[in-house]
């Protein structure tokens, strides 16, 4: 590739291009990173809760459920409080596994990565730092990181 400045452009509109790509990715993805993390945590911790009251006080705890909630059997305490268990440790299990199938995290941390390294590209391919074929060297290596990723639409 020659050292013309229709090249360096043509190569930092596809370093742009591939940043708003990463961008668009990135928007998406954080959110259901955290959101997939939360879920897990906060379901684990209410399970571990909702188990706490029998396990420590026994038919103590039920009968006094059962009186607050003028319930007639203190077994429909047990009841509700296994389903909640239940439920709320299925939730965290599925959010879990989902984060670790998709590799939510991983994604995010090499688009992040590599929105960063492509910063660094353009502004050193913008300042004349780096030869054409060298900066195209260094963005198929960059981008080869984030594959996963869809090209944004050109303009």
């Amino acid at each position: 590739m020659s050292e013309d400045p229709q090249a360096r452009e043509e190569l930092s509109a596809r370093i742009e291009q591939r940043r708003s790509a990463v961008a668009t990715f990135l928007r998406g993805a954080r959110p259901r990173r955290n959101r997939l993390a939360n879920i897990s945590i906060v379901g684990s911790a209410l399970a571990a809760l909702v188990t706490v009251g029998p396990a420590v006080g026994g038919t103590r705890f039920t009968s006094s459920v059962q009186g607050i909630f003028s319930l007639a059997d203190d077994s429909i305490v047990w009841r509700v409080l296994c389903l909640a268990a239940v439920l709320l440790s299925l939730a965290a299990a599925l959010s879990t596994n989902l984060a670790n199938s998709h590799a939510v995290a991983a994604q995010v941390s090499a688009a992040e990565a590599c929105n960063a390294e492509l910063d660094g590209l353009d502004a050193a391919l913008a300042f004349g730092h780096l030869s054409t074929d060298d900066a195209v060297a260094l963005y198929r290596q960059y981008v080869a990181k984030v594959s996963f990723i869809d090209d944004a639409p050109r303009r």
